[in-house]
């Protein structure tokens, strides 16, 4: 079993009672990219139980630059599992391996730049039938941290990751099962959460194999992330990142990273985006923007690996 780093347990991986606060969210994430195929995704789900409902998001990158994607707000009026709009997300070994399903349909978009218009991509591109059935298996450390109610924390109050080995399949309707079998990443957050409540970041995501995966973090002027060898953990303490963005426009096409580790080693980092949709969060008025690039990497000139990065933008709000 993978090691557990962290005030917390294999059995946090399971949903926890549900919180007073209005927006008590409990979310579990995982992408999934496979280098061989060129193509990767992510599956999501947040139970907003207090407030009725739950958030789901299906992603699917394709190798010609197309998406499958679907949004929907089902409702829901607990949060005993997760279980909503066609997602079911369960836990197989707690700490170690769950399964993520989605069985339902997306809109097909052949330029995924469309979504920036939410309403008029639904609209105008036509749906598919996508069903998702994937093993996620830990082969990183599961880590993460609970905090406490009143410190003032309305966007990850508690909240875990890993790195995975990802095996399963991808049914597009009118195309042959595409097996996976690639790496990718899982998270998950429990207790209030607004997306308007955290500065503009950038969220680097990677795997290199079994051995070797990367979370790079950059919150505001605060840098974080890890990078695990094996079990063992390295604290990111230095990063220098600069991004290639498409002319006019928030929607990353390219990053350059330098980056020290707490161990004082160094590595330098090159990314291509493969493939992007610009996505948003709209609430009280305010829309919060999040480009999300399938995304090779280079490490230190010569090791390969995918993965996804994540650039969320407030309003009036950007960095490099």
């Amino acid at each position: 079993m993978p090691k557990i780093i962290g005030n917390i347990t294999g059995d946090d991986d399971y949903t926890h009672p549900l919180g007073p606060e209005a927006n008590f969210n409990e979310s579990v994430y995982f992408n999934y990219f496979d280098r061989s195929a060129n193509r990767g995704g992510f599956i999501r789900i947040g139970n907003r139980a207090n407030e009725g409902y739950a958030e789901m998001t299906v992603i699917v990158f394709n190798p010609d630059g197309s998406a499958m994607f679907n949004y929907k707000k089902p409702e829901i009026s607990n949060n005993d599992g997760w279980d909503a709009g066609g997602i079911k997300v369960d836990v197989l070994v707690p700490g170690e391996k769950l399964r993520t399903r989605y069985d339902g349909s997306a809109v097909f978009l052949q330029d995924p730049r469309a979504m920036a218009d939410p309403g008029r991509a639904f609209k105008d591109n036509p749906f598919k039938k996508l069903r998702v059935d994937l093993e996620h298996q830990g082969v990183g450390p599961l880590y993460g941290h609970v905090g406490k109610a009143g410190d003032g924390n309305d966007f990850a109050r508690a909240h875990t990751e890993q790195h995975m080995k990802v095996t399963g399949t991808l049914q597009i309707e009118g195309e042959p099962e595409i097996a996976i079998d690639g790496h990718g990443l899982r998270d998950h957050s429990w207790g209030p959460r607004f997306w308007q409540s955290t500065p503009s970041y950038r969220w680097i995501t990677g795997n290199f194999g079994d051995d070797l995966g990367m979370v790079i973090s950059r919150v505001g002027d605060r840098v974080g992330g890890v990078f695990h060898r094996g079990d063992e953990l390295l604290r990111i303490t230095e990063l220098d990142l600069e991004t290639d963005y498409e002319p006019g426009t928030k929607f990353h096409t390219g990053l350059r990273a330098n980056l020290k580790l707490h161990d004082g080693t160094a590595h330098s980092l090159t990314g291509t985006v493969k493939g992007f949709i610009p996505l948003r969060n709209r609430r009280s008025g305010s829309n919060t923007t999040i480009g999300e690039g399938m995304t090779e990497y280079v490490l230190d000139g010569d090791r390969v690996g995918y993965g996804l990065s994540e650039y969320l933008d407030q309003p009036e709000e950007s960095d490099a």
